[in-house]
Order: C-alpha cells, then structure tokens, then sequence
C-alpha cells in the first residue's frame, strides 16, 4: 500500500517519533544508494533489483496498462541478445548484450529521454562456451553502475571476466576473476555485480572452485575472496540490512548464507533451500526474516531467522528457481515456475491466497506504487496489488513473444526488454513505458 491509501478516511494523521521504514508503505528507502551521492532512489535503477536492491521502486505512478503501441515512450532496437535487465542512471539506459553468431560481448547505452543507441564497446571477442542452457544467455547478467561507472561480468575464454566503464562507454579497466569451466551442468553464468561501498561483488559458483570475491571499484584489485561450496548454482547475491547490520546473503548448495559484504567472513548459514538456485532472496527487516527458494533437484521456499540461531521459521515445497520473490509490509508474494501465484505470512508461512497464472517464469517482480508487476516467459507482464487479503488483479498486458529479463521501473516509467519472433528471425526490442512523455 501507499500513504494515501494507508490514511484514506482518517481525519488526522498521528505524527509518530521515529523513522518510517519505506520499504513498508511500498517505496524504495535510500540505504541501497546512501554510499553514492550521484545516484538517486526515485529517478535511478542502478542494480539488479533496483535501489534498495528488493525489488521495490519509488511511488511515482507508472502506466498499469501497456503495449507494444500503448503508453509508449519510445522503442529501440537491441543488437544481439540477452536475458540482462535494463540499467537506467541519470540521462542513460544500459544493457548487457551478446552477439551469439560473430561472439562477441557488448555493452550499450541509450538515452533515456529518446531511445537513440549513444554507444555500443564491444569488450570481449571469441571464447563462448560450447554449452548453455536453452533459457541462459551470454549475456544474462545486469549491469551496475554507482552513477560515474558502470560494471559488467560475462563468461568468456573459461573465465568469468569483469569491466568497468565510464558513462561514455570507455572502458576503464578489464579483469579475468577467475576461472570458470563448468563441466557437469554446463548451464553458463548468471549472477550479477553488486555494488557495495568502495566494491564491486562478484560470485562465481560450479563443479570447480567457487567463491564470491570482491574488486576495488576504482582499480579493479581484488580486495577479499570468500570460499563457495564446489556446486553449480546461479544467484546473485544481495546486501541486506537486517539483524541490525549489513548482509550479504546469497542461497544455493542446500544452504542459506549470510557474509559480510565488508570483509566476505561468514557471518552465519541454515539448512534450507535445494541445490541449485538462481533467483535473489529478500528480507523483512522489520521481522529480521530473510526468504529464499529453489527449485533443483527438490522444490522449497524457506524462511530464516537473519539473528545468525540457523533458525528456520517455515518452508514448503513451491518453488522459484529462476525468479526472484517479493517481500513486501510483513508477506511474500512468489509467482513459481508453473505460473501459480502465491501470497504467504512472512512470519509463519501461512498462505493468504493463491491464484493460478500461466508460466513459465523467469522474470523477477518489480513493486511500483503498490503494484506488483510480474512477467512470464510468454510476454505477459500481470499487475496486480500487493494486498494480502485476495489476489486483485487490475490488468494483463503483453509485450513481444517472449519475456525473461525483469522491468526497470524508475522515476515513472517503465524500462522493458523482449524479444519478437523465433529462432534466426528473433529480435530484441527495449520499451520505455510512461503516462506522459518526460519534460
């Protein structure tokens, strides 16, 4: 819910002592971006998740309905392909792109008031892996920006490598993070960086040596490296405040971990969840739960005491494998793989209701003036609200033939990526959504 629809009918408002948690009333707060002044939480979506990194954007309205032809700002055209998000700081829109056939690695900006294609740096040529899932890509990690560059990871050569660049598309610096060769499921690469102070977060996950380490942002040099379970798993981890400090959580190898972002030591780890995941957990700091779920070889969500006791507070057996959940003023709200959307009580699992969609899914949820909009593999994007008392849906939108990389929603429009079309004939289209062209 908003503010507007917490005090409808009241005649006064109490003026509380103390801080309104926003992520609570359905808005980004500012703690994701607090370290990075040029960024700002209602006009930015610098990372994967947005600027609080949960999915949850600012409250300014956003189209409910939308087309290829309805409430269009503007579409581009997308050399090559991928499954990354849009990433949209200041005047700019980045994506991370493969061109499959000549293999090669791009990063391209647009501009944000227009959709003209401003650059296009190629950063890597050859290497593609002989092997990926049909639903990966090469280039399926979301770029991240703290608002003077921008960092990319991509599998190439046998190695997870990272880039920075400036705005402008010059490339800053270049390095192999390590090797990366996945021989028992050779799914390719999926996690995203993740930004955290002076540092950039990388995680590389296979039947090999695993870690998730971290890069100076300025210069690239490695700063610390914390050890992963050797198992194949696609998550990208995300830093949280809950428990009173910052986490860096992340699921996979039947475990849900939390790590300090600082200095990559293990903080604490539960059971739960499968062995391989791929979508981002989400907390409740409020309740100091966080949320996970997973999907191979078993299906579970799980929910977990964030105190650092291992204590699991519910789970069951639905599953978001690719995707990632919502948790949102004390509910999750998880649209599974086979397109059944669920609500459930954050602090005992209870299920408030259930709807059945379609599926399949991959995309993430994005929460925008308390709506919840949620895309399945087929190019339907669903909005509905984020209310626990009965699925309400408002509308059902489609876009392009197929759908797999999350919505960008910020400063009231909405960034889309789609593909139109099948096989050789396939093409890429990114949409700018609004209710009015921006001034």
């Amino acid at each position: 819910m908003n503010l507007t629809r917490s005090y409808r009918g009241l005649a006064t408002i109490v003026v509380m002592i103390g801080c309104i948690v926003l992520t609570s009333i359905g808005t980004a707060d500012e703690k994701g971006i607090a370290d990075f002044p040029k960024l700002s939480v209602t006009r930015d979506w610098p990372w994967w998740r947005g600027p609080s990194r949960n999915g949850i954007a600012d409250s300014t309205p956003v189209p409910t309905t939308f087309s290829e032809t309805e409430n269009v700002i503007w579409k581009a055209p997308v050399p090559g392909r991928g499954h990354a998000s849009p990433t949209v700081v200041g005047d700019y829109v980045f994506l991370a792109t493969a061109d499959e056939k000549q293999k090669i690695h791009s990063v391209v900006a647009f501009d944000r008031a227009t959709g003209k294609r401003l650059w296009d740096t190629q950063v890597n040529q050859g290497g593609f892996p002989a092997k990926n899932h049909a639903k990966n890509t090469e280039a399926s990690s979301t770029i991240a920006s703290d608002g003077d560059r921008i960092f990319a990871t991509f599998y190439h050569h046998d190695h997870v490598g990272a880039v920075a660049l400036d705005l402008k598309g010059e490339i800053l610096w270049k390095k192999d993070v390590c090797k990366f060769r996945p021989r028992a499921y050779e799914y390719g690469y999926a996690p995203s960086p993740v930004i955290y102070q002076d540092k950039v977060l990388i995680s590389a996950e296979y039947d090999g040596d695993s870690f998730i380490t971290a890069l100076n942002r300025e210069t690239g040099e490695r700063e610390w490296q914390s050890p992963r379970p050797t198992m194949i798993t696609f998550s990208t981890p995300v830093i949280a405040h809950v428990g009173g400090k910052d986490q860096m959580l992340i699921s996979g190898a039947l475990k849900v971990s939390s790590y300090s972002p600082a200095d990559g030591n293990p903080f604490w780890t539960a059971d739960g969840t499968t062995f391989a995941t791929c979508g981002t957990m989400v907390w409740d700091e409020t309740k100091n739960i966080v949320f996970a779920s997973g999907g191979f070889p078993k299906a579970e969500t799980v929910a977990v005491k964030a105190d650092g006791s291992g204590e699991v507070l519910w789970h069951n057996n639905q599953k978001c494998y690719e995707q990632s959940m919502l948790a949102y003023d004390g509910y999750v709200y998880a649209l599974t793989d086979n397109g059944v959307m669920f609500c459930w009580r954050g602090t005992d699992g209870k299920e408030m209701w259930k709807e059945r969609l379609k599926g399949p899914v991959s995309a993430s949820p994005v929460l925008a003036n308390g709506n919840i909009y949620w895309a399945n593999e087929l190019g339907t994007v669903y909005v509905f609200r984020a209310t626990p008392e009965s699925f309400e849906l408002i509308t059902e939108n489609h876009v392009g033939t197929d759908s797999f990389p999350s919505p960008a929603i910020c400063g009231g429009q909405i960034f889309l990526r789609v593909g139109n079309g099948h096989g050789a004939a396939r093409k890429e289209t990114l949409f700018c959504f609004g209710n009015a062209k921006p001034k």
